[in-house]
């Protein structure tokens, strides 16, 4: 890429991070005041699950450049089997709110939307 579009992209990326970062607090924060610990804290996991599939794609973006990083199958693998973990975790040991998990889980979708609208209207 081009200077000034690495630039943009990292921008981009960092924005993103930030936006997913300020959604998964205040939802989790409105959440545990309006519905109660259990149901801001299941969005909170949701918006940590959120985040880290975020970074992992933004992983599999970055190994496209000139120079990438091998990772093996077994990294993806042993990631996914981790998150799987932490959904039955959520499920059925911390009796936590499946629905509110869910929707935190849209949150880096919703932080990509307000990027792009933000990136639309400013620029």
């Amino acid at each position: 890429m081009p200077g000034s579009e690495a630039n943009s992209y990292e921008r981009f990326i960092r924005r993103v991070q930030w936006i997913v970062l300020v959604l998964g607090l205040v939802g989790a924060l409105g959440l545990t005041f309006s519905r109660g610990i259990r149901t801001g804290t299941a969005f909170l996991i949701g918006a940590a699950i959120s985040f880290t599939s975020f970074w992992g794609w933004q992983r599999v973006v970055d190994g496209l450049g000139p120079h990438p990083r091998q990772r093996g199958r077994l990294f993806f693998v042993l990631r996914l089997v981790a998150l799987v973990a932490l959904a039955c975790v959520i499920i059925k040991y911390l009796r936590l709110n499946v629905a509110a998990a869910a929707v935190g889980l849209l949150v880096s979708g919703a932080a990509v939307i307000l990027e792009l609208i933000f990136e639309l209207t400013v620029k």
